[in-house]
């Protein structure tokens, strides 16, 4: 900058060798300004500094991500949960359906084993009978067979519904007829029993047939 200055004080004195000493100076000082302003001024790089806001927003983020990342690391547990839980509850589901059909289809399987000493006693009883001469005999064993049937039965909760001198309860009787009491006592109760009636476990499986007095 200082050498222009010269080199244009120089062309300026060849050009006006007349002009005073102070012009010149003040045409420095007009030179020197121009040329000051015509000159861009450096302006210190400024440093990026983070404000608080800012760094709440980053911390926020930050927090924000970690909580997303947990929720999905706890969706895939709880889907692993549940689809061996799924699983378990088809098995299970499965094996009961199966048990309830065997029981369904096998329930009576105690009562019939039960059963076959019963039959097993009549056959021999039949094969007595071809052979016996003594009727009382093979009365007393074919009543011994029926006594033994009967056990049988009530060891598997089948016993009889009683009857004699019984009033009629619909609950476990079925009229079948009406006819003259003997007695007046006897009107209204079961004179008759056509055809017994049975209980299993307390439940009627078969309404005794019966005879009413009137």
């Amino acid at each position: 900058m200082k050498k222009s200055n010269r080199l244009f004080k120089n062309r300026y004195k060849k050009m006006n060798p007349n002009v005073e000493e102070n012009k010149e100076k003040e045409l420095e000082e007009e030179v020197n300004e121009e040329l000051s302003q015509a000159e861009p001024t450096e302006q210190p790089e400024e440093e990026a500094v983070e404000t608080p806001e800012e760094e709440t927003e980053e911390v926020v983020a930050n927090e924000l991500e970690s909580k997303l990342k947990e929720a999905e690391e706890k969706a895939t547990e709880l889907n692993d949960r549940y689809l061996r839980l799924s699983a378990e509850f088809d098995n299970y589901r499965k094996r009961t359906l199966k048990e309830k059909t065997e029981l369904i289809l096998n329930g009576s399987e105690k009562a019939f084993t039960s059963i076959l000493p019963v039959l097993d006693d009549m056959e021999r009883a039949m094969q007595t009978m071809e052979k016996a001469t003594d009727v009382a005999a093979v009365r007393e064993g074919v009543e011994l067979i029926y006594t033994k049937f009967l056990q049988t039965l009530e060891q598997n909760g089948v016993k009889p519904i009683p009857t004699e001198g019984q009033n009629l309860d619909t609950d476990f009787h079925e009229a079948i007829a009406l006819i003259d009491a003997p007695t007046e006592e006897q009107k209204g109760k079961i004179l008759d029993c056509v055809q017994k009636g049975y209980t299993l476990n307390d439940k009627v499986i078969r309404h005794a047939k019966v005879v009413i007095g009137k």
